[in-house]
């Protein structure tokens, strides 16, 4: 099938935005481009937070401002109308005078929702929304899955053997038993800079001392977070590879834990609803779950997950650690030397 003129050149917006992953938090991700005659005349996206937004980048970039009467604006995320660091978009596209604005998808946070459309409108602008809607709410999943759920997205991912297990029965001095090779592990890293945040339970790092930082990919190494029930726990395995302060989160109120902020969790409510909760107060879009076993399943158990990716491996176990069992829509399946991953969504 052939693609339409307005779904390349929304796809084009997608593209652009999507090279800002990880750089815009809070802000979404989002990339625009000025078309006239079916040439594109300029193009733009929001590197980071604090800095001028898509739309603005794609006009300036245009030479001949004389062109933007008869020219469309193409984005992929409905543009803001109210003050914040920078000023409203629409009234920027106004300014301009461009005649037409195609959309992506509505911004369903509460300071726009439909407002950046009713000024265009009311401005005089010929708006269409809704050009590859489902691609472009996927790209802004964690800005979405925030304001409209009211707490972060939240990834599990984990490495199995073919016959299921998480890792080998084994003493305090064993290493890890290695599943996936080194793209794999180059892969998890650059996810790892994708999220704000990344949690593991305790027997993880008092089994394994992960740092759990971006080393094999450049970018932000996210907010580290320990799920420790009796907060008997060392963090300096990762605080000394990170400026970022760590979070531990345990039922032991007199614990002591050197180099980390303490969250002492109620008895009598799940940790994973008080995790999420708590993060989605603090403004964290994004949870990356890595481990270990007891913690991705409580996360499975309350049903506070959106993707899992599964790395499956081609050695058999035969006993040890069982990996979770998960079941979700199924979306993609890629082949490495010595693993498959398997991504799924939660229906």
């Amino acid at each position: 099938m052939v693609e339409t003129d307005e779904n390349k050149f929304m796809r084009r917006c997608i593209e652009l935005a999507s090279k800002a992953e990880g750089m815009t938090y809070p802000n979404p991700m989002v990339g625009s481009v000025i078309v006239c005659e079916d040439k594109i005349l300029g193009e733009g996206y929001h590197l980071r937070a604090g800095e001028v937004h898509a739309e603005v980048n794609a006009i300036n970039s245009v030479t001949d401002k004389s062109k933007l009467t008869s020219s469309t604006l193409y984005v992929n995320l409905e543009p803001c109308s109210h003050f914040g660091k920078t000023p409203p978009c629409a009234d920027f596209i106004i300014a301009n005078k461009i005649p037409r604005v195609v959309i992506g998808t509505i911004d369903s946070s509460d300071k726009v929702s439909g407002q950046g459309i009713k000024k265009l409108k009311d401005a005089g602008c010929e708006v269409k929304s809704g050009v590859l809607e489902n691609e472009c709410r996927s790209l802004n999943k964690r800005f979405f899955t925030f304001h409209e759920k009211k707490r972060p997205y939240i990834i599990l991912k984990w490495a199995q053997s073919a016959d299921g297990f998480l890792d080998i029965e084994r003493s305090e001095k064993q290493k890890p038993t290695r599943i996936t090779g080194k793209s794999e592990r180059i892969l998890v890293h650059k996810w790892r800079a994708s999220e704000q945040t990344i949690l593991v339970g305790a027997e993880t790092i008092r089994a394994d001392s992960p740092k759990l930082n971006v080393r094999e990919w450049t970018g932000p190494d996210p907010l580290k977070l320990i799920l420790s029930s009796s907060g008997n726990i060392n963090t300096g395995s990762f605080v000394k590879s990170t400026n970022n302060t760590s979070i531990v989160f345990t039922h032991n109120s007199g614990s002591y834990i050197p180099e980390a902020k303490k969250i002492v969790l109620k008895e009598n409510v799940s940790s994973a609803i008080q995790i999420s909760d708590y993060l989605y107060n603090a403004g964290y879009q994004s949870l990356f779950i890595e481990g270990g076993g007891k913690v991705l399943n409580h996360f499975i158990n309350e049903g506070l997950w959106d993707e899992a990716r599964i790395f499956k491996g081609t050695e058999y176990f035969r006993e040890g650690v069982t990996a979770p069992l998960i079941s979700g829509i199924h979306v993609s399946k890629t082949v490495f030397s010595g693993s498959i991953l398997e991504i799924y969504l939660r229906h």
